[in-house]
């Protein structure tokens, strides 16, 4: 018999939906119980669940993970129409992810799980990129109008005090489109304390980029507020010889392509949101992209950076195996162990999170792959598995490491 590994303190678990729900299950079943006796607080974010509670069981989440420091999610659905009508919603809730994000004010930072035999389409790439996306404000919390007719466009702000300032937009001469956008000082800081602890936290340098010369007062300000948080964080920086760099957004992306990769990337949300794609899919796949949400003073959520692989789960239905990608997934419960360990000077729950990603590696550098990642592999011969024989391979090498 096993001597499962104690926990302390429980980690948040929130189940989620469709193929990844299942993943969750069969991960949970064959990696994690035989081997920790594991605590957690559940939370079922299925969709079900979130229309029965009117989306009640999202925020109480969120709460429990503000009170408990460390969580681990599942993908969820975001309901479009066809959902609603699917699932027959009372309302089209909100992203998960997004509420979950704004309770705990954190910023999402998005790295890649490379292996030698998958080589980024970028040839001189050689260390995984991790995006830190602010995910407040800009574009995703605009106002638009379409203009109809000739008129003038105004952007107006009136405080408080009494004070008014106004400024002309554009005058139009005929039809258009105009749009306003807004950020807040205390969100740009929080991001800023989110990305240079995450640079401590994981020991690497910090870019930051963007188009300052143009936006002198929106763009302006998420500069100013980064250098003036930096000085906080500027002698452990220099303690540990990484570095703080802060260029032009088009700059950055000439940088980015030409470096040897290995350091944070911070961007805006739309920046942040189209390059954390871009990079996930030069490494290889975005079901090789592990995901984890920090906020400023330091609680974390793990998750997987992809969808609820919906395809897949229809498959499923119809008694159809399937070979989804869980990696992670995978790594979403190892990183979340891990930091339950290192919160908790847990030394074993840290080795175990530390050998079940070394399994997975073993698994995948011996060519046992699921079939997404078949067609991308070099130097080995690939032995395509279903999930579940793709998982089955991973528990045979972490009983050999725990072993």
């Amino acid at each position: 018999m096993v001597q499962k590994i104690q926990m302390a303190t429980p980690i948040v678990e929130m189940d989620g939906d469709e193929m990844t729900r299942i993943l969750w299950k069969m991960i949970k079943d064959e990696l994690i119980l035989p081997f920790i006796d594991l605590k957690t607080e559940y939370y079922d974010l299925g969709l079900v669940k979130r229309d029965e509670t009117a989306d009640q069981i999202t925020r109480d989440a969120a709460e429990a993970t503000k009170r408990l420091g460390v969580a681990v999610k599942c993908a969820t659905i975001t309901p479009n129409h066809q959902r609603m009508d699917e699932y027959k919603l009372h309302q089209m809730w909100k992203s998960p992810n997004g509420t979950i994000r704004s309770i705990l004010d954190g910023t999402v930072f998005r790295t890649p799980i490379t292996i030698p035999s998958i080589h980024p389409a970028v040839r001189n790439w050689e260390k995984p990129i991790t995006i830190a996306r602010h995910a407040y404000g800009d574009v995703y919390k605009s106002v638009e109008i379409r203009a109809e007719e000739p008129g003038v466009a105004k952007l107006v702000f009136e405080g408080e005090s009494g004070k008014r300032e106004e400024v002309v937009v554009h005058t139009f001469k005929g039809a258009g489109v105009l749009q306003a956008m807004h950020n807040t000082d205390k969100s740009i800081r929080s991001f800023a304390h989110s990305c240079f602890k995450f640079a401590l936290d994981t020991n690497q340098s910090l870019w930051f980029s963007t188009k300052d010369t143009i936006s002198k007062k929106y763009d302006a300000q998420f500069k100013i507020i980064f250098y003036e948080v930096f000085e906080e964080y500027k002698d452990e920086f220099e303690k540990r010889g990484l570095e703080f760099f802060y260029t032009l957004i088009d700059d950055a992306v000439a940088r980015v392509i030409r470096s040897k990769g290995g350091f944070i990337w911070a961007c805006k949300n739309y920046d942040g949101d189209v390059m954390s794609d871009m990079v996930s899919t030069a490494f290889g796949s975005l079901a090789m992209m592990t995901s984890v949400l920090v906020s400023p003073d330091g609680k974390y959520e793990y998750e997987a950076a992809h969808g609820t692989v919906t395809r897949h789960y229809y498959k499923y239905l119809k008694g159809e195996e399937t070979s989804t990608n869980p990696m992670a997934t995978i790594f979403a419960w190892s990183g979340a162990l891990r930091k339950r360990g290192e919160m908790d000077n847990l030394p074993e729950l840290i080795r175990f999170a530390n050998e079940l990603e070394a399994s997975c590696f073993d698994t995948l550098n011996a060519g046992i792959v699921t079939k997404d990642l078949a067609g991308l592999m070099e130097g080995v011969t690939p032995q395509p598995k279903t999930s579940a024989g793709f998982i089955a391979a991973i528990r045979e090498r972490l009983e050999q490491r725990l072993a």
